[in-house]
């Protein structure tokens, strides 16, 4: 896994402190939004092209290892 601190940034100065795609003033929850809405990960890089393919990659895997991490299985 890429290393979420590096992709994702928290900072009050920004966006009143939301967590952003690193680099950008995106928040992340517009990517589970736009997944949530039946979006494609395709759509939600065409409609904000300042987040890289690789950030978005990085938050999905660090939201699965947390669903994940008590269940004793990798899937």
């Amino acid at each position: 896994m890429n290393d979420l601190a590096n992709a994702t940034r928290c900072d009050p100065e920004t966006m009143s402190g939301v967590p952003v795609f690193a680099g950008t003033r995106v928040p992340v929850r517009a990517l589970f939004d736009y997944l949530e809405g039946g979006e494609t990960l395709q759509e939600f890089l065409r409609q904000f092209p300042s987040v890289r393919h690789d950030q978005t990659i990085t938050v999905l895997e660090a939201a699965f290892a947390k669903v994940t991490e008590n269940s004793g299985s990798p899937y």
